[in-house]
């Protein structure tokens, strides 16, 4: 049955910052509440990037099964301790494209705010898992340096609030910044790249909707979803809210070993986000950061997938299937990767 947006009803039980002290941080803890032996798993204590998961995410994986999607993306396994050659620390060079603290200047015509440095989730293979964020996370006061330094690049027309997560931030912060953004007139877009409205759906709040809505740049929102088993009514409800007030939303995947490298998969994925008002974007291979090798899927079996949605799809459900390769000026079609 396909999820209908509602966006006449935004009926919340609880606030998002309250979902946020509700958070889960111990791996016992939550193969307690999946009906699961900690002797079935290979799991791992990370005192680095630890456990944290939302109660909503955890409801959406299966009780007993220790091969649930949702779990495998979360949980820390002993695979992440093996050093694997050629994944690093770093692997887009991103410290190389870091002209002032919190910007990222890697492509032409856009740049990327460090907004916050905090998620509501630990994905384990989130290619920032080891990025400084003590020395790109300079707050309000040090936003003026980044808008500066826009202002010297007049080629700039988009910014991307990314992170962390920049729905971390609250709500008056974000109406801030986007009102001294809007001082610089070669700014044409404002991109959110988000997964709180996922983990936590009540993110997508009456007042964060009336900042967005009343911004005099266009918003556009890319949602990170990876399996349709991520999406319920309440994340349905909420894209409808944004869409209502004008912003545009999109979803970007990354393919992961285990929890999405599957045809019916990404086909029930594709139907899934349409049918919650979410156009698929992008479906990016896995970047090579240490501690995530297990999750890698080739470039072979990754252009056979994109193939078989081409034949079964229509085009706009088919999201581009591209990888970021550092010092090149955009991310690579993934049919110009070399096998």
């Amino acid at each position: 049955m396909a999820i209908i947006p509602q966006p006449t009803l935004l009926q919340q039980s609880k606030t998002w910052q309250q979902a946020l002290t509700e958070m889960i941080t111990c791996p016992l803890t939550l193969l307690a509440k999946l009906d699961l032996c900690p002797q079935q798993l290979p799991w791992q204590w990370d005192p680095n990037f630890g456990l944290r998961v939302s109660e909503s995410f955890v409801q959406r994986m299966q009780k007993g099964n220790p091969h649930d999607p949702l779990l495998r993306q979360v949980l820390s396994i002993k695979a992440e301790s093996h050093l694997v050659n050629n994944y690093s620390s770093d692997p887009l060079k991103e410290s190389e494209f870091n002209p002032v603290p919190g910007l990222l200047h890697k492509f032409e015509s856009r740049v990327l705010f460090t907004f916050t440095s905090s998620c509501a989730i630990h994905c384990r293979y989130c290619f920032r898992r080891h990025f400084p964020y003590q020395n790109n996370n300079p707050g309000k006061k040090g936003w003026q340096q980044a808008f500066e330094y826009i202002e010297k690049h007049p080629q700039i027309i988009e910014v991307i609030l990314s992170g962390g997560d920049p729905l971390m931030a609250q709500d008056d912060t974000i109406a801030l910044f986007i009102k001294m953004l809007a001082k610089l007139p070669q700014i044409k877009l404002l991109r959110f790249h988000t997964r709180l409205p996922v983990v936590i759906p009540e993110r997508i709040c009456h007042s964060l909707i009336k900042v967005l809505s009343s911004s005099p740049i266009p918003i556009i929102f890319v949602y990170h979803i990876n399996h349709p088993h991520e999406i319920n009514q309440a994340i349905a409800n909420g894209v409808a809210h944004l869409k209502a007030s004008g912003i545009t939303v999109l979803n970007q995947s990354v393919l992961l070993h285990g929890v999405n490298d599957d045809f019916d998969c990404l086909k029930k994925l594709s139907f899934a986000l349409f049918d919650a008002g979410i156009l698929p974007y992008y479906i990016n291979l896995l970047d090579a950061v240490q501690g995530a090798s297990h999750f890698a899927v080739s470039s072979n079996k990754a252009k056979m997938l994109q193939q078989a949605l081409r034949n079964s799809l229509p085009g706009y459900l088919v999201p581009k299937f591209v990888q970021e390769i550092p010092h090149r000026s955009s991310k690579t079609p993934l049919d110009l990767v070399e096998n």
